[in-house]
């Protein structure tokens, strides 16, 4: 039951994250201007008198239901997963004696807690880039680390441990970090809506050096849409947050494809070889179709679910080679 729990988490986590982007990318974010109700409901009103009395209290937002209810879903499901996770929690504190360690169980219940700060903020700070980018890093997170205690649940026969497999160690590593990077340039590319600040590909703005705002682009503590000095973000910070994301892509296709060969090259990991090119090969057309086709909802949340299946394989991979059984 455990280890099943533990399975059904790192779905239900997997599956967040992609319903997290689809509510970020639908423009739902603010589908409920409170939390953690919608206009004071449990879930969202309906009713011809409720809608009415929803517009009064919030008079300089107009009152979307399909947006409300997107938004609402999302917090069902991350509600239902915070309860998953303490229950892992609970049920590793009375096996305490057989699990290796209830450390990560116990720091997966405050991370979630912390998750659920971040969605509040993310609502009452009104879509404050910093804190959703962080929401969408602590989905992430939750989701690595479920993956890397499920992957403690198995017993995996131990790898001949040889010269070419301890080789593989590096790799894997900094292909992990180059990921989790390029996962922190997609959420701010994507909170700050910069997704489409370049349109043409390879090229930006028909060249290799776009004029570029990167210190207003990259500076954390501002509002959605503005300077560091609280004037209109400029097109060039747009296309300084789009470009370095463009930049951290071809970084990762050299990283990560040179791990794909080695894996490829190496019998006992030739499987996660195959997988991981396919995800990366699978991430990059979804990267470049939503240039070249301005962005469609399926495939913007596809690249974002792309995302979170190569840190799911990456971590995997880096247990395996570090962790006996």
């Amino acid at each position: 039951m455990y280890r099943n729990l533990i399975k059904f988490a790192t779905v239900l986590t997997f599956g967040i994250v992609v319903l997290g982007a689809f509510v970020r990318l639908s423009d739902a974010g603010l589908g409920c201007p409170d939390w953690p109700g919608c206009y004071g409901h449990v879930t969202v009103p309906d009713e011809a008198h409720e809608l009415a009395a929803a517009q009064a209290k919030y008079p300089n937002q107009p009152v979307e239901v399909r947006k409300g209810w997107i938004e609402m879903i999302h917090r069902y499901f991350a509600s239902a997963l915070g309860l998953v996770i303490i229950a892992i929690a609970v049920m590793s504190w009375r096996r305490r004696a057989e699990i290796r360690s209830v450390g990560l169980p116990f720091f997966l219940v405050g991370l979630v807690l912390f998750q659920g700060l971040l969605g509040m903020w993310t609502v009452t700070l009104r879509l404050y880039p910093a804190v959703v980018t962080a929401h969408l890093i602590g989905g992430m997170t939750t989701l690595a680390c479920l993956m890397w205690l499920l992957m403690r649940q198995y017993r995996l026969a131990s790898p001949n441990r040889n010269k070419r497999f301890e080789q593989l160690k590096r790799p894997a590593q900094l292909a992990l970090i180059v990921i989790a990077a390029q996962i922190v340039l997609g959420g701010w590319v994507s909170t700050n809506y910069a997704a489409l600040a370049c349109t043409d590909f390879p090229k930006c703005h028909g060249t290799w050096a776009p004029a570029a705002d990167y210190a207003n682009g990259f500076y954390p503590w501002r509002d959605l849409g503005r300077s560091a000095s609280g004037e209109l973000l400029q097109q060039d910070a747009l296309t300084a947050i789009h470009w370095m994301h463009r930049i951290g892509a071809l970084a990762t296709l050299l990283v990560v494809g040179y791990l794909c060969i080695r894996l490829l090259l190496n019998d006992r990991f030739k499987r996660y070889g195959l997988l991981l090119c396919c995800a990366l090969a699978l991430q990059l057309m979804l990267g470049i179709a939503n240039i070249l086709f301005s962005l469609p909802l399926s495939l913007a949340v596809a690249h974002n679910a792309g995302a979170a299946l190569l840190l799911a394989i990456l971590v995997a991979l880096n247990y395996r080679l570090h962790n006996k059984n």
